[in-house]
């Protein structure tokens, strides 16, 4: 598993022009699942996530996680974080997990995330979605199982 998480001020993603997904201070996240990845991959990413300490404290220090914030986290799928472009101009995605085991461990990724005290939200799988953020910092950071 991968996640690109960014530090936001607010986030939401679009499906068909309708907000599927909102939040305000909180934690964008990109995830992407690779074949092979496993539940273990999911819970240990989603513990990392929610009590990362890259929200400032009253001295500006990153010392807050977004639990100790009570932030919130909107997840979005993102399969292109596996996209290989090492041969050729056209990326493969055959690092990917296929959707019959991506999705069960997506859905996973959001109730452990919940379960460690985060408010999350999430856009659609596999939905052709519009993400519109303000990066607060900024601050991104790129996560690996």
């Amino acid at each position: 598993m991968r996640a690109v998480c960014q530090r936001v001020s607010e986030a939401r993603v679009r499906v068909a022009g309708e907000v599927v997904g909102e939040i305000g201070a909180g934690l964008c996240v990109l995830l992407g699942v690779a074949r092979g990845d496993s539940e273990g991959d999911a819970e240990r990413l989603a513990a990392k996530i929610a009590r990362l300490r890259i929200f400032p404290d009253e001295d500006g220090r990153f010392d807050r996680s977004l639990v100790d914030m009570g932030g919130s986290a909107l997840v979005v799928s993102q399969f292109t974080l596996y996209g290989d472009a090492a041969k050729g101009r056209r990326p493969s995605f055959i690092d990917a997990a296929r959707p019959d085991v991506a999705i069960p461990l997506y859905e996973r990724f959001l109730t452990l995330l919940r379960e460690r005290g985060a408010t999350v939200e999430a856009g659609e799988f596999g939905a052709m979605m519009e993400v519109e953020l303000v990066n607060d910092g900024p601050v991104t950071l790129w996560l690996e199982k």
